[in-house]
């Protein structure tokens, strides 16, 4: 079954060429093209789409509070793909459930991954928009500088592994950095999350990066 895609953005040209791009993949199908944040709730709401591909700067509704709505009343998996690298709009965006961050001058290949990857259940967070997440707030990352959290709720070992998530790095190279295999990693991510109440690691990035969960 082809992967339903929605596409929100209130330039016509680049909704007609994201949809053209789209459709020259098999694996896709468009199922439809709007113009603003509150089209795009109203259509998921009426019909299955797998994967809303938003703009961050709509008319009517942007494409952070239609991620909030996509979230609270659809199935529907959010990716914002924006020419705007805004840095309040990445973690609104990602606090109200988006699944990823992309801009549009990525290559069709990667968006077609980053969808993929999205309706298979993963996050994605381009490592320029982390990176300039890091800098609007601060550089936590470093071992030398206390994250803004209540670290007294984790082990040394699981603040470890958030510094390395906030980082960008993948659990193959957490396990390498710090001596403990993958599954060790793994185990260490899902007794965060269960300790936090978030969902994926990008919140965690998030959380360690700001001390926000919500």
């Amino acid at each position: 079954m082809k992967i339903r895609v929605l596409i929100a953005d209130d330039n016509s040209f680049i909704r007609e060429g994201m949809r053209i791009i789209l459709n020259s993949f098999e694996e896709f199908e468009v199922v439809a093209t709007v113009e603003d944040g509150r089209e795009a709730v109203e259509f998921c709401q009426a019909n299955t789409v797998d994967v809303a591909l938003l703009d961050v700067r709509m008319p009517i509704m942007n494409g952070v509070e239609a991620t909030r709505l996509l979230t609270e009343t659809t199935e529907t998996r959010p990716l914002i793909l924006t020419t705007f690298d805004d840095d309040e709009y990445i973690t609104d965006a990602i606090r109200f459930g988006a699944k990823g961050y992309l801009l549009k001058n990525n290559d069709p290949e990667r968006i077609r991954d980053a969808i993929r990857s999205i309706h298979h259940g993963h996050n994605v967070l381009q490592s320029v928009v982390l990176d300039k997440l890091k800098l609007s707030l601060g550089d936590h990352t470093s071992s030398a500088v206390e994250p803004p959290i209540d670290i007294s709720l984790f082990t040394e070992r699981e603040l470890e592994v958030m510094s390395s998530i906030a980082k960008g790095l993948s659990n193959k190279e957490i396990s390498k950095e710090l001596f403990i295999s993958e599954g060790t990693v793994a185990n260490y991510i899902t007794s965060i999350l269960n300790k936090t109440g978030l969902e994926h690691r990008t919140q965690i990035a998030i959380y360690y990066l700001t001390g926000r969960i919500r």
